[in-house]
């Protein structure tokens, strides 16, 4: 059972600038809420109550003021900061003494997923032994993507990175689940000609073992990429739609830990103290 979870929220967010020269990316607005409320719900949804976030040096501070630690929410947050990206694969370096022998989770901080059924398969992909998971999703441009293609069981047999033909539809997220091995693994990658510690390396690490399986987010579900500022408006749009025609929120962190059992309505009194007037809280006041 995976218990541990990463937040990679580190980058330079440079296709955003000049927005990102004074605030990291994850701390800007989808919506009605902070980006990084949608990962971080992610993985609450996933019942892991220990994570890591990995942030830019010198953002600690901002973070802090909207995630000191994790009490508020039944949960345990620490933070780690990163001097400059070297790869998705550091992450597990830079946690080494996080996640200590313990499998873990990573999502990437600038990811979106929705999905009536996510739940159930977070939950299922959490139950991870040994080997590592990552989820899949369907996508009609698979040359813009890292694909892999399937064997029975779930099993990934084969990975190719924006393919310029045809090999996969099934597009690998920014969420993934690895057992105890992923530090030593990461450890032993070399840089690429980007000079970065490339994800798929370590994903063909596991592959090479036959140990990497694939999850998906299902026909219905939705995973973006907030990785420009149209993306941040599309995804943006796809919240408010969501959020205003059904009436409910899309990764309210506080309703999830009320949901878990991880708080009570204590906890969402202070929660309204501290957002003020807004919607939001108008929203919470509803759940007790």
């Amino acid at each position: 059972m995976i218990k541990k979870g990463i937040i990679l929220a580190g980058g330079h967010g440079t296709r955003m600038s000049p927005l990102t020269k004074a605030v990291n990316k994850q701390l800007l607005p989808i919506y009605d809420k902070p980006l990084i409320y949608y990962p971080l719900s992610i993985l609450m949804l996933a019942k892991i109550k220990d994570i890591l976030i990995i942030i830019n040096k010198g953002q600690l501070n901002q973070y802090k003021k909207l995630l000191p630690n994790g009490d508020n929410l039944g949960i345990k947050i620490t933070y780690k900061e990163q001097l400059y990206p070297k790869g998705l694969p550091d992450a597990f370096i830079l946690g080494e003494n996080f996640i200590e022998k313990n499998n873990v989770a990573l999502i990437l901080g600038d990811n979106f997923f929705y999905g009536q059924s996510l739940s159930k398969t977070l939950l299922n992909c959490v139950k991870l032994k040994n080997g590592a998971k990552v989820l899949l999703h369907k996508v009609s441009k698979p040359e813009l993507y890292g694909v892999a293609k399937i064997k029975s069981k779930n099993k990934i047999i084969s990975i190719k990175e924006k393919p310029k033909k045809y090999f996969s539809d099934l597009a690998i997220t920014g969420l993934y689940f690895f057992d105890k091995d992923v530090v030593k693994f990461s450890k032993q990658l070399k840089p690429s000609k980007r000079g970065e510690l490339e994800i798929t390396d370590l994903l063909n690490k596991y592959k090479k073992k036959h140990k990497l399986y694939a999850d998906y987010i299902g026909r219905g579900g939705a995973w973006l990429d907030t990785g420009s500022i149209e993306d941040f408006y599309k995804t943006s749009a796809f919240v408010s739609a969501i959020e205003n025609r059904q009436g409910f929120k899309i990764s309210c962190i506080e309703e999830i830990a009320l949901n878990n059992k991880w708080i009570g309505s204590k906890s969402i009194k202070n929660a309204i103290n501290f957002y003020g007037k807004c919607q939001y809280s108008e929203y919470l006041k509803k759940l007790i």
